[in-house]
């Protein structure tokens, strides 16, 4: 065989030109280099090596790698001669791509063909199902497993529990975990991962311990999926014996790693950690950068947010959109209307990005909080996107603040039509006419509410003693050590009231006397939990309390007096932000 390289010519035997191209598609595969893979495919076909089965192969795979899924199907088809690694890899390219119905779909036609089947292609079927979330087919492969008599091995078993966490059949996939003879480090993180997937955080915590008494080495996945478990239960103690692991296997340069333990800690209500983290962090990304300015956003810390944006482009990290989210959600949190005007109009003209809906909702809150509803409401209008939920819900708040009772109702039609079985939305156009003082109103809404079938949310607390989380719902009585708190409660109660708290009965929107307003008022979650934190926590510790909902005006204000009367920071973190409350001020500045 003879060809020209650069006005040199080259004789050699077919077998080794053919090795020549299958070491350069190996090379384009590895690297991503869709247009010399091209080249090289010319080539073969220039001298009539397609019929190589081998080289064919390596070309789908080749494909696959470069996202050219249409060539790899394109070599599959002109193929005279498959054998099971070409069915094995055409639908591996399938679910490596995230085309789980045509993975599924090939298999089915490999069947009908009468090829053979391996466990790879029963896995990799199973992982493009997984993509999908298709349950029904993923039973019936999982039916067909068992018949096979493949379900026990470890990679067909590893995506089995995959696929199930992926569509919510979580006892399913732990009773795969179960039986499953032999777990890999992959078994584990995977079992995992659908545990967080899920919002099985405690399970996940539990499940880390036992793989550490089975001598299981810690993995980088199985950490990440962890420390987001810590994350969302604000577990601070067992985030920080993660940490400890993290060190101890040497992940701590690991960025992505870092950036979860960035969040971690601020979700865990300590944002020196969290900064401390990043601090020590030798390579910082972009991805770091966006965390902890995300993080200092969150807890009311806007000057420190402004700061970290600035010192970010100065390390000529330019800013992207997360960026921008995370910074214009710090104005509104803080009420920095100017401020956020600025960044807004920056997104465009200093960086080329026009503003995405993620960028108007927040500007759309920063408008609302600062009281400025009628210019909210005109940019909601002029606006190139579709209002969502979150931009009319963030308006409707607004309007609980600031009384706007006309604004108020044109958000809640628009919510009402958005997500019409979120009964919170009917809940708070009811306070707004509560707040007003329109009662008739209030029980057209609360019938309106009744009609709709939609469930109300209760409010819940809960508190980590001990390495023990304590849930506390609005008006608790199951827990119990219950008649202590509620003595101690109204021992706090009588101390902070000589202390001059009144308690603020018109946060409670119920049409009844003061009286039975302090009453209502008086057992609400985050207060139980509180008193819970004093009664179990040294003296002078910081209490952490987290809360599903955002903490209503009377409990805001009972705890910055409780933090002066008892002497203790506490760290409040609802739905939507952290509060520190210290010597008798919140860090939100009573703007939230």
């Amino acid at each position: 065989m003879v060809y020209s390289l650069k006005n040199q010519i080259f004789v050699c035997t077919r077998a080794s030109y053919l090795k020549i191209q299958q070491a350069l598609i190996r090379k384009c595969a590895e690297e991503k280099a869709l247009s010399v893979g091209l080249a090289c495919h010319a080539q073969i076909l220039h001298f009539g090596l397609q019929n190589d089965v081998f080289t064919s192969n390596m070309l789908i795979n080749m494909y696959s790698k470069c996202g050219a899924i249409g060539y790899s199907q394109k070599v599959f088809d002109r193929m005279r001669v498959r054998t099971v690694v070409s069915w094995n890899t055409l639908i591996g390219a399938y679910a490596q791509n995230g085309v789980g119905d045509g993975a599924l779909q090939l298999f089915v036609r490999m069947l009908r063909e009468g090829s053979e089947f391996t466990e790879f292609a029963l896995s990799s079927v199973l992982c493009g199902c997984a993509s999908k979330a298709l349950a029904c087919e993923s039973k019936q492969l999982h039916a067909f497993a068992i018949k096979a008599s493949m379900e026990l091995n470890k990679f067909v078993s590893t995506a089995l529990l995959d696929v199930y966490s992926k569509c919510h059949f979580i006892n399913d996939a732990f009773r795969v975990f179960k039986h499953m003879p032999e777990k890999s480090d992959v078994s584990w993180s995977s079992m995992m991962a659908g545990f967080v997937h899920n919002a099985l955080y405690e399970e996940t915590l539990s499940l880390f311990q036992m793989s550490r008494r089975t001598y299981e080495e810690a993995n980088m996945f199985t950490i990440s999926s962890v420390i987001t478990a810590c994350a969302a239960m604000a577990a601070m103690i067992e985030g920080k014996q993660v940490h400890a692991v993290v060190h101890k296997n040497g992940f701590g340069s690991n960025e992505y790693i870092i950036s979860s333990l960035v969040d971690m800690y601020a979700k865990c209500g300590s944002i020196k950690e969290s900064y401390i983290v990043f601090i020590d962090s030798e390579v910082k990304n972009e991805v770091l950068w966006n965390t902890v300015i995300s993080a200092f956003a969150r807890h009311a810390r806007s000057i420190e947010a402004m700061i970290l944006f600035e010192k970010m482009q100065q390390m000529l990290l330019f800013p992207n959109e997360i960026t921008y989210v995370s910074v214009l959600s710090a104005c509104a949190h803080m009420g920095l209307a100017e401020e956020g005007r600025k960044y807004f109009g920056m997104i465009q003209q200093q960086h080329g990005m026009p503003p995405n809906v993620f960028h108007y909702a927040c500007m759309v809150d920063v408008l609302g909080r600062t009281g400025k509803l009628t210019e909210a409401k005109d940019l909601i209008d002029q606006m190139p996107y579709k209002p969502t939920a979150s931009i009319w819900g963030s308006l409707l708040a607004s309007c609980r603040v600031f009384r706007n009772v006309e604004l108020a109702e044109i958000a809640a039609e628009r919510l009402f039509e958005i997500e019409p079985h979120n009964a919170g939305n009917h809940v708070l156009l009811s306070n707004i006419y509560a707040a007003n003082g329109r009662w008739d109103d209030v029980a057209s809404a609360r019938k309106l509410l009744k009609k709709s079938e939609a469930k109300k949310e209760r409010g819940q607390s809960w508190i980590e003693i001990k390495d023990k989380v304590h849930s506390f719902m609005v008006g608790e009585i199951s827990h119990p050590r219950i008649n202590e708190i509620h003595s101690k409660l109204d021992e706090l109660l009588s101390t902070m009231e000589a202390a001059g708290f009144k308690g603020h009965t018109e946060h409670d929107l119920h049409d009844v006397e003061d009286n039975f307003k302090r009453e209502l008022l008086k057992h609400h979650s985050e207060k139980l939990a509180f008193t819970y934190g004093t009664m179990c926590l040294p003296s002078g510790a910081p209490i952490r309390i987290m809360k599903n909902l955002r903490i209503c005006g009377d409990c805001h204000e009972f705890m910055k007096v409780a933090s002066s009367v008892t002497r203790r920071e506490i760290i409040v973190r609802d739905n939507n932000r952290f509060h520190h409350f210290h010597q008798g001020f919140c860090s939100c500045g009573d703007f939230w």
